[in-house]
């Protein structure tokens, strides 16, 4: 899939949910200097490069088919003759960064970021610099072999669940037998629980915590 026939910035971006290669693609569509081809997992992503060149940036989701954790980072690298690549994800470990770092790659772009900080991301790693969301450098998570713990209750979940159907907050209201300004409650709850700034973004993160 291509945004656009020609742009003075080529990305790739892979990720095998469906969700977030719309949301980016979309979202790309309406740059005038950058467009963007999609791949749902880290070997077509590689077929993708090596067909069509090095991209000025390369990003690829964590949890997607064929990563094996940031090795697969290492793989598009290489394949990419070095140009940047970048890591998609939601709630890395402090570990995860490092690695990515100690890798070479350009970066971590969150899932959960603004469009507009994505445009001003892309752009930066393009141009060659090297970027961290200023969040995981203040959050110093500790790293632990718990599970990890579901952060949403039992009802929260129940909606999250017809979210992800992409059901409105009035037919969740129908289907759980609520109001409709209850189900606007949870889910506003739910977008903050899992810091995302939207319903979709919420989505997004749960199937990254494969919570849904």
């Amino acid at each position: 899939m291509t945004t656009k026939a020609a742009a003075s910035i080529r990305i790739l971006i892979a990720d095998d949910h469906a969700m977030v290669l719309e949301m980016f693609a979309h979202f790309i569509s309406n740059l005038p200097d950058v467009s963007a081809q999609t791949a749902p997992d880290l070997s077509s992503a590689l077929e993708v490069i090596k067909e069509s060149g090095p991209f000025d940036l390369v990003l690829v989701d964590l949890n997607m088919p064929g990563m094996n954790g940031v090795e697969g980072l290492r793989k598009a690298i290489e394949q990419n003759a070095g140009k940047p690549v970048a890591l998609l994800t939601s709630h890395p470990s402090p570990q995860v960064v490092a690695e990515v770092l100690q890798s070479g790659g350009c970066g971590i772009v969150l899932k959960t970021t603004s469009l507009l900080n994505f445009a001003n991301e892309i752009r930066f790693m393009a141009a060659g610099g090297r970027y961290i969301p200023v969040e995981l450098i203040e959050k110093q998570r500790i790293i632990t072999n718990e599970p990890q713990k579901i952060p949403l209750s039992e009802r929260e979940m129940d909606v999250l669940s017809h979210l992800a159907e992409g059901k409105a907050n009035r037919q969740i209201g129908e289907a759980l037998g609520l109001a409709e300004p209850t189900i606007k409650m949870h889910v506003k709850s739910i977008c903050s629980k899992l810091e995302a700034s939207n319903r979709t973004q919420a989505v997004i993160v749960a199937r990254d915590m494969n919570l849904i």
